[in-house]
């Protein structure tokens, strides 16, 4: 499935964020990667966190390279194509005040002559009785009350019994398992972040605290304005803004991680969960700045695990792959790069993708909201890609070694007969190699997951790290076959 990335760019909020930040302006696409990245299939869902939507990964086109119809990509493991059509879905923001029919007709309008109204009915003494016994009944209470009133007071001689209504409806408890006070722990360790690219475009989207030491997890479409010479603020939602710089940014896992300038010391870091012990039913809580409104909480539930998911900013330069957790909570453009959190207020996901309405809402084509699909990297995955951004700067991918089709298709990803850059679709000596497959192999399972397509091969081996083994099951001439292979690495998104 493809989806938009409902990451950076958004228009003025039609009303003031909840704190003291300046609404975003509306923004540009996110940049390019610094190195090209494979297609997404068409239909892609956009990115949530920068403004896009998300599409099932088994949908794909050609690469750049490669001509029209080949349906050859490169390694599953990467490069992965890059992005037919959808965006990021903070590329914009859905018009606001409009009425549904397009406006109101006015008195005299065209359209001819109207019909004459028809004539008043003849008045009949009984409407006249009803009207008087209305208004005999409320003279009536008013009297009555007036009376009763007089009648208490002139009686209270200090032993009356009436009890007075309290004015306060009391102390209001908010338990830490609440949704609100979830909310309320949680709050004050995101942020709303501004990027700027260097020409002065640039959009909102939103992070949380990792460590003490001042570093943000986001989405890499969040800050891709900011990468080259861009600016780049923090927010929090007491209404302290800070400037802050790109520390790692990975294309294909859509994950960056930002460090505060001069972080304060008091920071908090979100506790972490483990999204792979999540079930579907689980209650959520989403975190983000939709639009431009900051610090905004939603919820609902894990709709789905494990959701194939292909997303780009619509640039076709940023792809990327995910296994997805699935949620009905509302996300929205802005929402991006935020924690999606369990019922305890433990991370679980990072908003990043959103299926929506491919023209934005009502005849237009504005960036469109939620419908209910929205889509957030696991935090498993999260946590481990944010860590190798951090230590070293670049992103480790996991790799099989060998070149799949991202060509349309429900029967399993296809390895290729030639790679889209013109090399051997399977690598001399990788781990596919190794593991005995050749060109021409359908792979149809990666451990007990089924494999689909192309895009869901690449997500699901992002899952892992280097040096996992995994099974493989493919099909040749017909057979059935089943290989052990250990996995390997390639650093950097080129």
């Amino acid at each position: 499935m493809s989806t938009e990335n409902e990451g950076t760019s958004v228009p003025p909020a039609p009303s003031a964020p909840p704190v003291p930040v300046e609404s975003p302006a509306a923004s540009a696409q996110p940049a390019a990667p610094t190195a090209p990245i494979p297609a997404v299939p068409a239909g892609t869902p956009e990115h949530e966190p920068a403004h896009t939507a998300p599409a099932y990964a088994s949908a794909g086109s050609p690469g750049p390279d490669t001509p029209q119809g080949s349906g050859s990509a490169p390694d599953a493991s990467w490069p992965p194509p890059p992005p037919a059509t959808p965006t990021y879905a903070d590329s914009g923001a859905a018009g606001v005040g409009s009425y549904a029919d397009g406006g109101a007709g006015g008195a005299g309008s065209g359209w001819g002559a109207g019909y004459p109204p028809p004539a008043p009915k003849p008045r009949s003494g009984r409407g006249g009785l009803v009207a008087a016994i209305l208004v005999a009944a409320l003279v009536a209470g008013g009297l009555g009350g007036g009376l009763g009133y007089t009648l208490a007071k002139n009686n209270d001689d200090g032993n009356s019994t009436t009890v007075a209504a309290s004015d306060s409806g009391g102390s209001v408890k908010r338990d830490a398992g609440t949704i609100a006070g979830v909310a309320d722990k949680a709050l004050p360790s995101t942020v709303t972040i501004e990027a700027e690219s260097s020409s002065g475009e640039g959009g909102t989207g939103t992070g949380f605290v990792f460590d003490t030491q001042g570093h943000i997890v986001t989405n890499n479409h969040v800050v891709a304005e900011a990468v080259d010479g861009g600016k780049l603020t923090a927010t929090f939602p007491d209404g302290k803004k800070y400037d802050a710089e790109v520390v790692g940014h990975a294309a294909g896992y859509d994950v960056a991680v930002i460090k505060l300038e001069n972080a304060p010391s008091n920071l908090k870091p979100l506790t972490l969960g483990d999204s792979d012990k999540v079930a579907v039913g689980d209650s959520t809580i989403a975190i983000g700045a939709p639009f431009g409104l900051s610090n905004t909480v939603t919820t609902g539930i894990i709709s789905a695990k494990n959701r194939p998911v292909a997303s780009s900013d619509g640039t076709g330069s940023n792809a990327s792959y995910m296994s997805a957790l699935q949620t009905d909570a509302s996300i929205n453009p802005g929402n991006s790069g935020g924690p999606l959190l369990d019922a305890q207020g433990n991370v679980i996901g990072i908003n990043s993708a959103i299926q929506s309405t491919s023209n934005g809402g009502l005849g237009g084509t504005a960036q469109s909201g939620s419908i209910g699909l929205g889509f957030a990297i696991p935090i498993n995955q999260a946590k481990y890609v944010a860590q190798q951004l951090i230590k070293n700067g670049e992103p480790v991918y996991a790799k099989i070694g060998a070149s799949v089709s991202t060509e349309d298709t429900t029967d399993g990803a296809k390895i290729v007969d030639q790679a889209t850059s013109g090399s051997d679709a399977v690598e001399a000596g990788g781990p596919a190699d190794k593991a005995g497959l050749k060109p021409g192999d359908v792979i149809t399972k990666l451990d007990n997951t089924v494999i689909d397509s192309g895009p869901t091969l690449i997500g699901e081996i992002w899952t892992h790290q280097p040096g996992d083994k995994v099974k493989i099951t493919y099909t040749r001439g017909g057979q059935t076959q089943t290989v052990d292979l250990t996995l390997g690495s390639r650093v950097g998104d080129s």
